[in-house]
């Protein structure tokens, strides 16, 4: 049995080869299984019972699910009609596909392969066959290494048409395998000393004596509040105080503003351009003012005593009065606001 004392040899030599101190599951890993088979002979042998058989594998798992496995068995306890002892062997490579995850108890398996058999027959001479295989079972791991398995296989005679099968028993030890990833560490609140209880820890503090309940910066010292500014600036026709539609959502900006900022409040002021009198265009200016008031204390809800008005006429112009455009422009109202953001 040449075959077999070469499968005996390659057996021993990777077990002497890996050292036990990297024992682990996953790609890469190495099987070894001694196994035993009651292989369920087709009636077309015309033995008289079926043959137990002892073998062993060697496996190598190309992924964490792949496993390449090359196993060799011999007959044993079967018998031909005459009562004479039926001798033979199998040799089998075969894929096997792992359910689960590597380290878990337990791994369902399913497989397929093809094996090569010599065996006695009832008669005089040796049979041999090619089988195709298919099987599945589970594997039982009791530690990360050592491990139980049972499963059957159905092995379809390729060159005289008939099936028989073979369910199995074995023990076998995993090795040489990349290792499980470590559990990731559990992240560690930093902890730090805060004497003023502003959110900054002393080390960093720049101001370590902030008074209670003021905002400070990343540095622990009192945070300087930007100023926030909202403008407007409404034109109006010639010789005319009434809001044009097209202005409302300039003012409805500033009305929301000053909602948002309630502690703020704003002088409307009125302008006209030059065309009159000081006298009438000071009127005009005053009631140009208080058309865009009313529109935010009437419309947008922003409190009365927060918006007051005042009229300039033409006294404070922003372009050339000697213009059309320039006029234009001057005929306007203006007001702005100003807040602390919070």
């Amino acid at each position: 049995m040449k075959l077999k004392n070469t499968f005996g040899v390659v057996i021993g030599s990777l077990v002497a080869a890996t050292s036990l101190n990297a024992l682990a599951q996953g790609q890469g890993a190495v099987e070894v299984e001694g196994f035993a088979k009651k292989q369920q002979f087709d009636s077309a042998r015309e033995f008289k019972n079926d043959g137990n058989l002892f073998g062993g594998s060697i496996g190598y798992f190309l992924t964490d699910d792949v496993e390449l496995r090359l196993g060799y068995d011999e007959v044993h306890n079967a018998r031909a009609e005459d009562g004479r002892d039926i001798k033979g062997s199998n040799t089998a490579l075969d894929a096997l596909y792992h359910f689960n995850a590597p380290g878990d108890t337990l791994r369902p398996y399913v497989s397929a392969g093809f094996s090569d058999q010599s065996i006695g027959q009832n008669g005089s001479g040796r049979n041999g066959s090619t089988f195709a295989n298919l099987g599945g079972g589970a594997k039982l791991y009791f530690t990360e290494n050592f491990y139980a398995r049972a499963g059957v296989e159905a092995q379809y005679n390729i060159d005289q048409g008939d099936t028989e099968w073979a369910p199995s028993v074995g023990i076998g030890l995993n090795f040489g395998g990349g290792s499980k990833p470590a559990p990731a560490a559990e992240p560690v609140a930093e902890v730090c000393s805060d004497s003023d209880n502003d959110g900054v820890c002393d080390n960093v503090d720049k101001c370590p004596d902030t008074p209670a309940n003021v905002t400070v910066d990343a540095d622990g010292c009192p945070a300087v509040a930007e100023v926030v500014r909202v403008e407007l600036d409404v034109k109006f026709d010639f010789d005319k105080s009434k809001v044009k539609e097209e202005s409302y959502g300039d003012i409805k900006n500033l009305a929301d503003f000053m909602n948002q900022y309630p502690s703020t409040s704003t002088t409307v002021e009125g302008h006209t351009d030059s065309v009159g009198t000081d006298a009438y265009n000071q009127k005009l200016s005053e009631r140009r003012a208080n058309a865009v008031r009313e529109v935010l204390v009437d419309q947008y809800g922003v409190g009365s005593e927060r918006v007051n008005s005042v009229g300039y006429g033409e006294s404070r112009p922003v372009a050339d009065n000697a213009t059309e455009a320039g006029r234009a422009v001057n005929r306007r109202v203006e007001a702005e606001v100003e807040a602390q953001a919070k």
